[in-house]
């Protein structure tokens, strides 16, 4: 039974998530809420909830990291071949220096080199989308049983 709970459960939380974005996405038309690096952070936090990659400091940051590597990228060099693979590869340098690697972001610089975002782009879209969904991983886990935020137990033995 487990092998079909989990999932399903999984499931609705990332349906019922990414709905709310959907609507916001539709309600209001001057900001986008809903790119496909979102749906990649539900996968993280609704499958594997314990992962690092998909704790809130990782989600957050990895995605406002990410997409200011590609404004910076856009802003100072351009939007060519040569600046996508320049801002992914800013992003997870900055990531990974920072601990926060959540490989959803890794397609953010690609959103904002090749639409030209802007910095709202990176303050509304990637900082309040994802807060939006680190809430919403925290209470629908929370009903659901599953420890979320997961604290890592260290051994110093």
């Amino acid at each position: 039974m487990k092998v079909i709970k989990d999932p399903l459960i999984a499931a609705i939380g990332g349906f019922i998530c990414i709905l709310l974005l959907s609507y916001l996405n539709n309600f209001e038309n001057n900001y986008i809420w809903l790119i496909p690096s979102f749906g990649a952070s539900m996968v993280l936090v609704m499958s594997v909830h314990k992962s690092d990659l998909a704790q809130p400091k990782n989600i957050f940051f990895g995605h406002v990291i990410s997409g200011l590597s590609g404004f910076f990228v856009l802003s100072f060099i351009g939007s060519n071949i040569f600046c996508i693979g320049l801002g992914v590869g800013l992003a997870i340098f900055l990531m990974m220096v920072t601990k926060t690697v959540h490989p959803p972001a890794g397609g953010n610089p690609i959103i904002v080199i090749l639409g030209e975002q802007s910095l709202s782009f990176i303050y509304i879209t990637l900082a309040l989308g994802s807060l939006i969904i680190i809430i919403f991983a925290i209470i629908y886990n929370k009903l659901v049983g599953k420890d979320y935020p997961y604290k890592i137990k260290k051994d110093f033995n």
